[in-house]
């Protein structure tokens, strides 16, 4: 990236400073007048010529003005942003929405709906993945029908219920007494390897002819299933999107709506970000993904403890209040870190 001079360098900042505020192409008159420098509006021109030439400009052909490119938007970010502290608003609505003895998964949540209400773009969390979830316990309660409700606790205190069909009948007894099997032999281990144990022991139970042990395994093999495991993404606020977006923003933006709807870019996108330390900002296509076309996404792992679990962050049109959303973002990341670990 070739070095601006300091006058260039402040001349972009201001730019970039106007377009987001104001969403307008910025003319060299009013460039001038905003910038503080005392230079005439004939130099300002020519800055400007020489910033497009360079690739961090663009002239919309309706206009006079100018825009940032992408890459105008990535040096703006990388070289001249001053980041601002998090206001006492934001940090007030953090601290109660983030409350630690919530379960994980409505910490999850509430951290994506914050993350949209205070930026006002869409928040996104990658939900922890199932591997890091230990087997407290499981209790199976007889319903009508061959159905049966489970209740499991995970980790430390989230607790998940949900209704499985079974093969055979069962009676109360018959369920409590598979659950305390369930229960002595799996508490406390990753319920990935809980699955993959349960699987062989079937197999095992089925050739001893152990049809008491087997239709426990059954019950809890169905129970582990988690039908909701590839969802693994929250986002929330996508309407902020839909209110900034001018007319000819609509298609985009049902292009990205799409996006979500497959979650597949933007899971793998998150993927390569947890891979990463701190903040990552990727700027329009530098996503990787076309349909980020016109989008930012910035981002900040989190973790409980010292083990990772995931990513949050937003994503909003490239002309987002960057030195107001980024410090939003990492604050978020760490109180949600600090609000899992406890």
């Amino acid at each position: 990236m070739e070095a601006l001079s300091p006058r260039a360098s402040s001349l972009l900042k201001t730019l970039v400073e106007m377009h987001i505020r104001e969403g307008q192409p910025v003319a060299s008159k009013n460039l001038q007048g905003e910038s503080g420098l005392s230079v005439s509006s004939a130099t300002v021109r020519n800055i400007m010529a020489e910033l497009e030439d360079l690739g961090y400009l663009a002239s919309p052909h309706t206009s006079s003005g100018r825009i940032p490119t992408a890459q105008g938007y990535r040096f703006f970010v990388d070289s001249l942003l001053q980041v601002g502290p998090v206001e006492q608003g934001a940090m007030s609505a953090l601290n109660a929405g983030l409350d630690p003895n919530r379960s994980a998964s409505e910490l999850v949540q509430s951290a994506s709906n914050l993350l949209a209400q205070i930026t006002y773009q869409t928040g996104i969390v990658t939900v922890p993945k199932p591997a890091s979830s230990q087997l407290r316990q499981i209790e199976f309660l007889p319903l009508s029908g061959d159905r049966v409700l489970v209740i499991m606790v995970i980790n430390e205190r989230e607790v998940q219920n949900r209704i499985i069909q079974v093969q055979r009948a069962m009676t109360e007894a018959q369920l409590k007494a598979a659950a305390d099997l369930i229960n002595q032999r799996y508490a406390g281990r990753d319920l990935s390897q809980v699955k993959n144990q349960i699987v062989r022991e079937m197999a095992e139970a089925r050739s001893r002819i152990d049809a008491y042990l087997e239709a426990a395994l059954e019950l809890a093999s169905a129970a582990i299933d988690d039908p909701d495991t590839a969802d693994s993404v929250v986002v929330a606020g996508e309407a902020s999107l839909l209110n900034q977006a001018s007319p000819e923003d609509m298609q985009k933006l049902r292009e990205l709506f799409d996006a979500f709807e497959r979650k597949r870019d933007l899971l793998e996108l998150m993927e390569r970000c947890s891979r990463a330390d701190g903040i990552q900002i990727f700027i329009g296509e530098e996503a990787g993904f076309d349909v980020f076309g016109d989008f930012s996404v910035i981002t900040a792992p989190y973790a409980q403890g010292a083990q990772s679990l995931g990513v949050l962050g937003v994503i909003g049109p490239t002309r987002m209040a960057y030195e107001r959303v980024i410090p939003i973002v990492d604050v978020t990341a760490r109180m949600l870190s600090a609000a899992l670990s406890r």
